[in-house]
């Protein structure tokens, strides 16, 4: 089984949406797993409003990560795993389980030095990592914004590896969370999905390069040394 794991000890970085807006598309392309390690229980709020019985299917993790990863080894391929905003040993717990971590990380100074954590973390747990600029304005004439330029350049030199795309500061992403649903099953055409989209895909090509099945250029990660 593959696991993802969105981890920052930032509050507010996008965790939360990100588990959400990622799982609820995976879930229409294979089975998966939600695992709720964050005591705030914003995911599962969110899998409540989509109804008793939807997908993907939801596990309370604030107790450890591993154990419901082993057990559910033979029933799902993926799991998605939001963590709360701390080093606690359920973060810990998770990142070790983690086939890859993402790090949300918004255009702010806290921001970048709170991934630092994280990204050590993973680090000494030879875990692959990458961080996914969250909350960023949006594009004009196709072209990020200057800030978020700058903000990749200060993030790449530090030797610590940056998705190619952007999730931008959309509405959309509220508007679905709010109705139970994920932003591609909210609104389909919209940018937030092609957004969510594009992330999926680098995701997918991340770990199967992990996994030795695709060549490593296009993926997003780096294996931790």
């Amino acid at each position: 089984m593959n696991v993802i794991v969105f981890a920052s000890r930032k509050g507010g970085s996008g965790k939360s949406m990100l588990t959400a807006h990622v799982a609820a598309l995976a879930s229409k392309r294979a089975s998966c797993l939600l695992i709720d390690a964050d005591p705030q229980a914003s995911i599962t709020l969110w899998h409540k409003l989509r109804g008793c019985g939807a997908d993907p299917a939801l596990r309370s993790g604030t107790r450890g990560v591993a154990d419901i990863v082993k057990a559910a080894k033979r029933e799902h391929e993926w799991a998605f795993v939001d963590t709360p905003p701390n080093m606690s040993a359920v973060v810990v717990d998770a990142i070790r389980a983690a086939t890859l971590v993402i790090i949300p990380a918004r255009l702010a100074v806290f921001d970048l030095a709170a991934i630092k954590e994280t990204i050590e973390l993973a680090r000494s747990n030879r875990v692959p990592y990458a961080v996914v600029i969250n909350a960023a304005p949006a594009r004009r004439d196709n072209a990020e914004a200057p800030f978020v330029t700058e903000s990749r350049e200060v993030i790449s030199r530090l030797d610590i590896p940056v998705w190619a795309g952007q999730i931008t500061n959309r509405a959309d992403y509220g508007y679905a969370l709010g109705a139970g649903k994920g932003v591609t099953e909210f609104d389909p055409r919209s940018q937030a999905a092609a957004e969510v989209v594009a992330l999926w895909s680098a995701i997918d090509r991340s770990v199967k390069a992990i996994h030795g099945l695709y060549r490593s250029a296009g993926a997003m990660h780096r294996v931790a040394a």
